[in-house]
């Protein structure tokens, strides 16, 4: 094994868990991950520790994996004891001086419903090499039902698209990215704060949507400052945050895909790097020119990007603790990963949410832009730790930061901090709207809701709504009931219901709680109350 403690961490494990719906050829998706696990050197790789020279060593020439078969419903499992399962597969270590570091297996649950659980270490996989992977196994497999061979590339050796600069060049590098660095907190004041045990590298995720008109607005006023979406986040993050504290200048991670060599693009390694860069704000900043500062802070790290991180952090923060980020808790990164993988005609696939999800950072965002059926929307993410000790506060925070974006959409030219930073105005009746909507998309798992139609017409049910009381609580700071959102089932209806002040908001059932940690806990909830 590599190295006992390595190769245990949860968080250097890169699980993804893809679910189908529709008839699939089981036979044929076993086969065609083998194939494509098969392929490629790096998942075929051992590794050693050489103690003495202080260096990792390995081998392309082991055995590859081979995808595993279970018919959970012919066997007669219940939708607990798969969870359990796929919870294991994601979770489970690689001794990596024997296994190959990777593994898959698919899980028949239903009469048309499939999962593929596809696990991998992060020390041969990153997120650009996963997609590439499940866009192979894909490609064999619909080459397959036609009855034809796949269009493959060859793909090279890792270690022959590896770039060696001196050690003179990178001394230089790092240099130069310290003085670029120096001076900046290596600390956030973040909206939140963890308990005093151990810091857990357990997590949750909390997700909402700007609404398309305002979401063309904002990309409108990005695209004039030159900015890609990923500029664009970090200057909504920045802002969020210092209209959440007095802090002003921020060091933010996010991680780049280190391809820079030409015959990089078809091989499956872990070229990611992280990245830090700076920006900044003051008194009088505006959003436009929060936009030019995030421009130019991207573009600079982005020319930096393959300095080492480790050289730069033991410049800039000495005392760093080894096993957390050594210059900032917060990380920003752009969504682009396929969230609807396509397997073959007549299959539809979603990415399902990890569970338990392991996290490295005390604050992840994440930007994207999702199509639907209204347009192009903007979607918001964070990532956080399970041992906040308010979990509203993050809510919230994702509430300013939906609020940010609004802000740059409508009023680019007015400073970033003289704008209000209450999460919502409740006395206006479109942000009531769009808020119920955001949360009704994020409870339900859908890009779009109707206004009339009712929660559990929409596809919610009893637990769903006791998810929905819970959170529309959080972001909108009214003590609601569960019965009264049942009694106001639509959209439009749960907003009226938010314009009320909230002194004439009962408290909230302690039935409604004990039912959500009967969920949670997988007790009956006659037990709970």
């Amino acid at each position: 094994m590599l190295d006992r403690d390595e190769s245990l961490r949860p968080t250097q494990l890169v699980p993804t868990v893809v679910e189908f719906a529709g008839p699939v050829d089981h036979a044929l998706l076993v086969a065609a991950t083998t194939r494509a696990l098969g392929r490629h050197p790096s998942l075929r790789a051992r590794f050693r520790l050489d103690i003495k020279r202080r260096r990792v060593e390995y081998s392309t020439h082991g055995e590859p994996a081979r995808a595993g078969f279970l018919d959970a419903a012919a066997e007669g499992w219940s939708e607990e004891e798969t969870g359990r399962l796929v919870r294991a597969l994601c979770a489970t270590p690689f001794d990596l001086a024997t296994e190959a570091p990777a593994r898959a297996e698919i899980i028949r649950t239903g009469e048309e419903r499939t999962l593929l659980v596809l696990t991998s270490h992060h020390i041969v996989v990153d997120g650009l090499s996963r997609t590439m992977l499940l866009e192979e196994i894909f490609t064999i497999y619909r080459a397959g039902l036609d009855g034809t061979e796949p269009e493959l590339s060859d793909p090279p050796h890792p270690a022959s698209v590896v770039a060696t600069r001196s050690e003179e060049e990178v001394a230089a590098q790092v240099e130069e990215v310290v003085e670029r660095l120096r001076g900046a907190p290596t600390d956030v004041r973040l909206p939140f704060e963890r308990a005093q045990d151990e810091p857990s590298h357990l997590g949750t995720g909390v997700t909402t949507h700007l609404d398309a008109e305002r979401t063309a607005k904002a990309l409108a006023v990005a695209a004039e400052e030159g900015c890609t979406t990923f500029m664009l986040g970090i200057a909504l993050l920045a802002g969020a945050l210092a209209r959440g504290s007095d802090q002003r200048d921020f060091l933010i991670a996010f991680a780049w895909p280190g391809r820079e060599h030409p015959d990089a693009g078809d091989v499956i390694g872990m070229f990611v790097t992280t990245v830090v860069l700076r920006v900044s704000l003051g008194e009088d900043t505006t959003w436009r020119e929060l936009l030019r500062d995030a421009r130019i802070a991207g573009m600079e790290a982005f020319m930096d990007s393959d300095a080492p991180l480790d050289a730069i952090a033991a410049r800039l923060n000495p005392d760093r603790n080894a096993l957390w980020p050594p210059l900032t808790p917060v990380l920003l990164n752009l969504d682009d990963a396929p969230h609807t993988p396509w397997l073959a005609p007549g299959v539809t696939g979603r990415l399902l949410p990890l569970d338990p999800l392991y996290i490295k950072y005390d604050l992840a965002a994440f930007v994207r832009v999702a199509d639907s059926a209204e347009g192009r929307r903007l979607e918001l993410s964070l990532d956080h730790p399970l041992d906040v000790t308010d979990h509203r506060a993050v809510s919230a925070f994702l509430t300013d930061l939906r609020r940010c974006a609004a802000d740059l959409a409508t009023s680019p030219e007015e400073p970033v901090l003289e704008q209000s930073v209450d999460a919502i105005n409740l006395d206006d009746p479109a942000e009531r709207l769009e808020l119920v909507r955001s949360i009704w998309c994020e409870v339900l798992q859908t890009d779009e809701v109707d206004d009339d139609v009712s929660f559990f017409e929409s596809g919610g049910d009893s637990l769903l709504l006791v998810v929905l009381v819970e959170k529309l609580s959080q972001a909108s700071g009214r003590a609601l009931r569960t019965v009264d959102l049942f009694r106001s089932a639509t959209v439009s209806g749960q907003a009226e219901l938010l314009a009320a002040p909230a002194t004439e908001q009962p408290g909230p059932a302690p039935a409604g709680s004990a039912a959500l940690d009967a969920a949670r806990n997988r007790r009956p909830a006659e037990e709970a109350v």
